[in-house]
């Protein structure tokens, strides 16, 4: 990876109007959310001119030490993370080797812990052009990976990681190459990078060559300073149309600085960046491998390593960062309801079943209809249908401000907090979600207003 603005700064990041993202949505029909990884990175970077030792490891380390070593470190990232998939580097310094003899426990320990494991080929540092560096050692290089763990339904190959050097078209044959150079590898072990430096995914996914295929992205915050719904825009637009075949396998972000990415409200782009990424991974039904899940010395690492020789032990520098990872994985639950107001015994409903942006919300007897059914996010949105959210119509923070429904947009007015006396307050104007004028009846219309205690302000589950 590289998260060294240096390398990234060719990229423009893409700002458009912003579109729905739902924590909770039904995942793609053919998704890939069964990635949930980690990158396991050498702490200089993965790009090297000699063998790629990832952090933990030791070049002089045989296959015995290497796997109680690998095996630890898993068992950190099972336990810490609930991580079942660990994207590994290779190159040809590090293949057919001395060290591969020993790298290979690495990957037999992934193996034994029913891990899936995507070897991914880094170009070294002597001439770092975004090109494979020696095509025929390559080639070597793949012909004894593939000969070795070609039988292995767990281990996954990526021919190579942000391949910049090669228009979209060019690289897209050189994928297409590798594929009809390795028949025997089904098309489904297979990682195709997106173009440029995996930031879209678009032109592979349109070619019929690499049919069958997965597609890797990559996406980070440093590419730009954006809001919420602008990062969310600007990941969808990397993926288009593809999100069933995409795995983002790097997207990270600073681990070690204090950040709170439980916050909705934060102002910090990595923050926003962060939480628009995991949102919309989750929505969308995507695998996502998080960059890095150990590399020491990196502000970025997941986890810290502990230890000595093969007694290491993994620790969490930042709880939050691990709670939004685990949320793109989708291991902590979303909340899916009605909501009945307790004054009236009614449940907040759209009238009409109507999808129209503006329309004003409403009670009615609770009928378990799908204008009836509330999904509170971790972002603090309150959403309907999988891509509309309750919203402050017009931004408004007056009292007699309509609630409505609009497309999910990341504004502070479609944000809302739970309260422990069963009120809903919007983030941005701090009024509550009020029955007009406390009626109890059918189609009675619902707005904000000043909280006052009454039970026509007061909501359950359920």
């Amino acid at each position: 990876m590289p998260h060294a603005p240096s390398i990234r700064s060719l990229l423009a990041a893409l700002i458009a109007i912003p579109i729905t993202v739902l924590t909770g949505a039904a995942p793609a029909a053919a998704d890939t959310s069964q990635f949930k990884g980690v990158n396991w990175a050498d702490p200089r970077d993965n790009y090297a001119d000699d063998p790629v030792i990832p952090s933990g490891l030791a070049g002089s380390d045989g296959y015995a030490t290497v796997r109680a070593k690998a095996d630890a470190v898993l068992a950190g990232f099972q336990a810490n993370l609930g991580a079942n998939t660990v994207r590994l580097p290779v190159n040809p310094y590090s293949v057919g080797t001395a060290w591969w003899n020993a790298y290979t426990g690495a990957i037999d320990a992934a193996i034994a812990r029913n891990f899936k494991v995507v070897l991914s080929y880094w170009e070294g540092t002597a001439v770092k052009d975004g090109r494979i560096d020696n095509t025929a050692a390559w080639t070597s290089m793949w012909n004894t990976i593939t000969a070795k763990y070609g039988a292995s339904a767990l281990v996954h190959f990526e021919p190579m990681n942000e391949p910049f050097g090669y228009s979209a078209a060019a690289w897209a044959d050189v994928a297409a190459n590798w594929i009809a150079a390795y028949p025997s590898v089904p098309r489904n072990r297979i990682f195709v990078s997106g173009s440029g430096y995996n930031d879209n995914v678009t032109t592979v996914c349109a070619d019929s060559r690499l049919n069958g295929t997965y597609l890797s992205l990559h996406h980070y915050g440093f590419w730009g300073t954006h809001t919420y719904a602008e990062w969310v825009t600007d990941l969808r637009d990397r993926i288009g149309s593809c999100a069933a075949r995409t795995v983002l396998d790097e997207f990270g972000s600073p681990m070690t600085t204090g950040l709170n990415y439980n916050d909705p409200g934060s102002t910090d782009n990595f923050v926003r960046y962060l939480r628009a990424d995991t949102d919309t991974v989750r929505a969308l039904g995507m695998g996502a491998i998080y960059w890095p899940g150990l590399r020491s010395g990196d502000t970025y690492t997941l986890q810290t390593l502990t230890g000595s020789g093969t007694s290491l032990r993994l620790t969490t520098p930042n709880a939050s960062g691990v709670d939004r990872v685990r949320h793109a994985w989708a291991l902590t639950p979303s909340t899916t309801s009605v909501l009945r107001g307790v004054g009236s015994g009614r449940c907040l409903d759209v009238p009409g079943a109507s999808r129209t942006n503006g329309t004003q919300v409403t009670i009615y007897d609770c009928n378990g209809g799908a204008n009836q059914q509330w999904t509170r996010t971790s972002s603090g949105q309150i959403t309907v249908y999988g891509d509309k959210c309750l919203d402050a119509y017009g931004q408004g923070t007056t009292n007699g401000t309509k609630a409505g429904i609009w497309d999910c947009n990341g504004g502070a007015n479609q944000r809302w907090t739970v309260g422990g006396d069963g009120t809903i307050r919007g983030v941005q104007s701090g009024l509550c979600l009020d029955v007009d004028q406390g009626a109890t009846t059918n189609g009675a219309l619902v707005q904000l207003y000043t909280c006052a205690g009454g039970t026509h302000q007061q909501w359950r589950t359920g």
